[in-house]
């Protein structure tokens, strides 16, 4: 009976992209870090999303010294999480407080820390 020998690759050989990484010069990864913040090709603000919503109704304290809340209707969310509350003590682009009124229609952003995500499909 014949005895078939398997043919064994010699430990010396790696792949090409293996190659090709190796031929680049090495950079440490403070050196790396610097250069993906300068690529301007990529995106720099924080993982997040924008969708519509209407403050539905606001909530007063118990506490005089704790702001009131404004519940927030967001549209197109599960009817389970589209409720949300914020303290309705808000700063607008001149540092002056401001308060959101019952139904007004506005924009709300959800948005997370890059170490706080994961990536998607």
């Amino acid at each position: 009976m014949k005895q078939n020998k398997i043919k064994k690759q010699s430990s010396n050989s790696t792949s090409a992209s293996v190659r090709k990484e190796m031929a680049k010069p090495r950079m440490s990864l403070s050196a790396r870090t610097a250069e993906r913040k300068m690529d301007s090709a990529r995106n720099h603000e924080r993982p997040g999303i924008t969708v519509p919503g209407t403050v539905g109704k606001i909530v007063p304290r118990a506490s005089p010294s704790q702001p009131e809340e404004a519940q927030i209707v967001v549209d197109g969310a599960d009817t389970r999480h589209h409720d949300l509350r914020i303290e309705n003590a808000l700063i607008d682009e001149y540092g002056k407080s401001v308060k959101l009124k019952k139904g007004v229609k506005d924009e709300v952003t959800v948005s997370g820390a890059p170490n706080n995500v994961k990536p998607g499909n």
